[in-house]
C-alpha cells in the first residue's frame, strides 16, 4: 500500500456537512474515519443512557453518510482515554496515515487527552490538526480591553454582537467532493457491534423514548428550518412556557454535533441573505440563547476549574449544604409536593428533556428551598439528559444556585408556586406530567393543600415551607 490517507476523528461532532475537520482532511488527499467509543468515560462523566442510545444510533446514520462519500468509518471500542493515544499513533502507522484532524473539545479531560494524542503523532512526524467548530468564536477570540476572557454575559453578548456586525456571520464548509473508493480490505480492525454495545449502556432505553428523538442530519437540518420559519418570530413570547411548543428542542442536535451553531446561524439569517441583521425580538432572542452556550463553552475553556466539581466563585465553596436523602429523593423523583417541580422531574424522567425555565425553577428549588448541593443536582441532570453538555449544564447549575459566572444574585429565588401560576397559567404542563391533579381546576392545580388542608389527593404535601427555607437560603448566604 503505498498512498498515504488523512484520518478524520469524529468526537461530538456527527455530521458530513459543514464540519471542518472532515472538509479540511478532503482537502489534502484520501481520508479514513475514526470514531473511539470510551465506555468508562461515559461512566466517569455520568453521560446519560439516552444520550448514548442517541449518540450510537447516530453513528449508524454517519457510517452510510460517510459511505456516500467513499469514505470509510472505523469504530474502536477503548474504555479509557489515556489509552487513545497509543491507539491512534499504532493505527495511523499500521495504515499510512499522514495526518489526524478534529474538531476541539473544551473539556479539561478532552484537552488533556488531545494534547497526549499530539505528542505521540509529533513523535511520528504526523500532526493532529484541531479546529474551531464547536463554537461560532474560537477560543480565547473574544477578550476584553485587558486581553482577559469575560466572565459577564451581557458584556460578552455585546462583544459577540459588535464580532457579528464587523466580520459577518461565520460561513458553512462545503460538502467534501466523493472520493475514489479506498479498498476495504486492508482495514482489518474488528467491525465494533453496535448492538452489544446499546445493549450494555441503553437497554433501560425504551423504543417510545427513542422516537421522540429522531436522528440523521436531514431530519435534524428540517426541524431547523421549521423552527425559523415557523416559530422564531414567537420565541420572545412563547419560550417560556412550558405547556407551548415554544422552544426550538434542537440542543440534543447541536450536543453531539449533528447540527452545527453556523448552520443555526445560516438559518437564523437567511431571510437577511445571510446578512446580520436582525428582524425581530424572537429572532434576537434565539441568537441570544446561542449566545449562552457560546459563553459557557468559552468559560468551561478559559476556566477549567469548573469542570473540576468547583463553584467559579471560589467563596461560595464555604456553603454549608444540607445532607438530606429524603429531599433529595423526593425531588429525583418528581414527588417534592411542588405540583411545578415534580412535572419538570417527571418530563426529564420519561423524556430525557426539561423544558429550559422548568430547568431553572427545578435547579433553584433544589439549591435554594432544599439548601442541597448543586453538584448533586448537576450530575443528575447530566445522568438524565439527551442534550446534557458539560459547558451548559455546569453553567446553568452554578447560575441557579448562585455560585457561577454571572450567576443569579443569592437573594434573588425563584417561588415556584408563583412561576408555575405565571408561565403555566391553566396548569397544562402539570397536568400533562402529574395525572394525580388533572382533575383540579386552573387555580388550586398550582398549590393544592393552600388553603384545603384536608385535601384528600394521591399527591405528596409540599416537603418544605417555600417561605421559611427561602430565609434560611438567604441567611446562609449571606454569611459566607
Amino acid at each position: 500500500m503505498s498512498n498515504a490517507y488523512q484520518l478524520i476523528w469524529f468526537r461530538q461532532d456527527l455530521r458530513i456537512h459543514d464540519h471542518a475537520a472532515l472538509w479540511h482532511a478532503c482537502q489534502q488527499g484520501p481520508s479514513i474515519g475514526l470514531v473511539i467509543l470510551s465506555p468508562e468515560q461515559w461512566k466517569q462523566h455520568d453521560d446519560a443512557p439516552i444520550k448514548i442510545s442517541f449518540y450510537l444510533r447516530q453513528l449508524k446514520e454517519l457510517q452510510k453518510e460517510l459511505a456516500s462519500l467513499h469514505i470509510p468509518l472505523v469504530i474502536q471500542v477503548i474504555p479509557y482515554w489515556e489509552d487513545t493515544a497509543k491507539f491512534i499513533s499504532d493505527f495511523s502507522k499500521k495504515y499510512n496515515i499522514e495526518n489526524v484532524y478534529a474538531n476541539i473539545e473544551m473539556g479539561a479531560n478532552e484537552l488533556k487527552r488531545d494534547k497526549t494524542v499530539q505528542d505521540s503523532l509529533n513523535k511520528e512526524s504526523k500532526e493532529l490538526f484541531l479546529f474551531h467548530d464547536r463554537t461560532i468564536f474560537p477560543l480565547r477570540s473574544i477578550r476584553n480591553q485587558s486581553q482577559q476572557p469575560y466572565q459577564v454575559f451581557s458584556a460578552f453578548k455585546k462583544a459577540c454582537y459588535a464580532k457579528l456586525n464587523t466580520s459577518g456571520l461565520p460561513q458553512c464548509f462545503p460538502l467534501p467532493h466523493k472520493q475514489n473508493e479506498i479498498s476495504l480490505e486492508f482495514l482489518d480492525e474488528k467491525s465494533v457491534d453496535l448492538a452489544e454495545i446499546e445493549k450494555l449502556f441503553c437497554s433501560s432505553i425504551s423504543k417510545e423514548q427513542q422516537d421522540l428523538w429522531p436522528v440523521g442530519e436531514s431530519y435534524a437540518l428540517e426541524q431547523l428550518d421549521q423552527f425559523v420559519e415557523d416559530s422564531v418570530s414567537h420565541y420572545k413570547v412563547e419560550r417560556d412556557f412550558p405547556h407551548v411548543h415554544g422552544t426550538s428542542k434542537l440542543s440534543p442536535y447541536l450536543n453531539i454535533g449533528i447540527l452545527s451553531v453556523r448552520q443555526c446561524l445560516q438559518a437564523l439569517f437567511r431571510n437577511q441573505h445571510g446578512n446580520f441583521h436582525l428582524d425581530n425580538e424572537g429572532q434576537q432572542t434565539w441568537l441570544d440563547e446561542l449566545i449562552w452556550r457560546e459563553f459557557y463553552q468559552h468559560i468551561l475553556f478559559d476556566f477549567p476549574y469548573v469542570s473540576k466539581h468547583l463553584p467559579f466563585k471560589k467563596d461560595t465553596q464555604k456553603i454549608k449544604w444540607n445532607h438530606n436523602p429524603e429531599h433529595l429523593k423526593a425531588w429525583q423523583t418528581g414527588q417534592t409536593g411542588i405540583p411545578i417541580v415534580d412535572a419538570g422531574m417527571r418530563q426529564l424522567l420519561q423524556t430525557g428533556w426539561m423544558h429550559n425555565r422548568v430547568r431553572m425553577i427545578t435547579a433553584m428549588f433544589l439549591c435554594k428551598n432544599l439548601l442541597i448541593d448543586w453538584r448533586i443536582g448537576e450530575q443528575w441532570f447530566m445522568q438524565h439528559l439527551i442534550d446534557g453538555d458539560l459547558a451548559a449544564n455546569n453553567g446553568g447549575w452554578q447560575w441557579c444556585a448562585s455560585t457561577g459566572t454571572d450567576a443569579v444574585p443569592y437573594f434573588r429565588i425563584f417561588n415556584p408556586i408563583s412561576q408555575s401560576q405565571k408561565f403555566d397559567p391553566n396548569g397544562d404542563y402539570i397536568r400533562k406530567w402529574v395525572k394525580e391533579l388533572a382533575h383540579l381546576d386552573n387555580k388550586s392545580i398550582h398549590d393544592p393543600y393552600s388553603n384545603k388542608i384536608n385535601l384528600s389527593l394521591n399527591y405528596p404535601k409540599p416537603i418544605v415551607d417555600l417561605k421559611e427555607t427561602r430565609l434560611k437560603a438567604i441567611e446562609t448566604f449571606k454569611h459566607i
